[in-house]
């Protein structure tokens, strides 16, 4: 493997590169679930998290380039989950989106590489964050460790959009070359770092098979494996 010796700053994806995104938001569900149960009891037999999932791509689909603060679009998804089962309600719309927001950065659970990685790599390299998500670091366990943040929702424009990477490199300091980007999305995180001329990390935990024609530089199953790379 060709060590990289020129990076002076990585950047990376977070929900589902830092933690299991998945494994957060029904969790999140599960709570908001509950406390509906306790505003509406008839509501709550009407829906599920899965439903409540659906709706929310739903949403986002409809208001792609209207709406890009995601807050706002969870609300709206929660206004349109109670509309779909006969039961409209906006207050409670709005303590159902409290909740969780709530549970969906409190109850995070970083993987267990994550952290000790972080805390060797800051003390050499400038680390960023680059996510079509919105999960403000200091929310989620991880205040302190990184130097830029670039959300999709502050630019209107989401990844693979190069423009997204153009930024966090102007953030960053340094030039194109110099820069790594990790990522657990193959068109996401690797189709756009290549299209910024970046050089990418795939972090593959799964182990799943590219059938795709995207081609990251180098892959890696745990992100401690980072640390042979650099």
């Amino acid at each position: 493997m060709k060590k990289l010796s020129n990076i002076e700053a990585i950047s990376f994806d977070a929900d589902g590169t830092l933690w299991d995104f998945e494994k957060v938001m029904r969790n999140a569900l599960n709570f908001v679930l509950l406390e509906l149960k306790k505003l509406d009891p008839v509501a709550a037999t009407k829906i599920d998290i899965d439903q409540m999932i659906t709706i929310r791509e739903e949403v986002a689909e409809k208001l792609k380039g209207v709406e890009t603060n995601l807050e706002r679009l969870r609300l709206e998804a929660f206004c349109n989950s109670l509309a779909a089962v006969g039961r409209p309600d906006d207050t409670i719309a709005e303590q159902l989106n409290s909740v969780y927001l709530k549970h969906r950065f409190e109850d995070i659970e970083l993987y267990p590489d994550i952290l000790p990685t972080l805390e060797i790599l800051k003390k050499r390299y400038t680390l960023g964050i680059v996510s079509n998500g919105n999960s403000f670091p200091g929310r989620c366990g991880l205040d302190g460790v990184f130097e830029f943040i670039v959300f999709s929702q502050d630019y209107g424009i989401e990844k693979p959009d190069p423009r997204l990477f153009e930024i966090a490199i102007e953030k960053a300091g340094c030039p194109r070359e110099q820069m790594l980007h990790v990522g657990d999305s193959l068109e996401c995180d690797i189709l756009g770092s290549a299209r910024a001329g970046i050089k990418s990390v795939w972090l593959n935990r799964n182990r799943i098979n590219n059938d795709s024609s995207v081609r990251p530089d180098y892959e890696i199953t745990f992100l401690n494996e980072i640390l042979d790379i650099l």
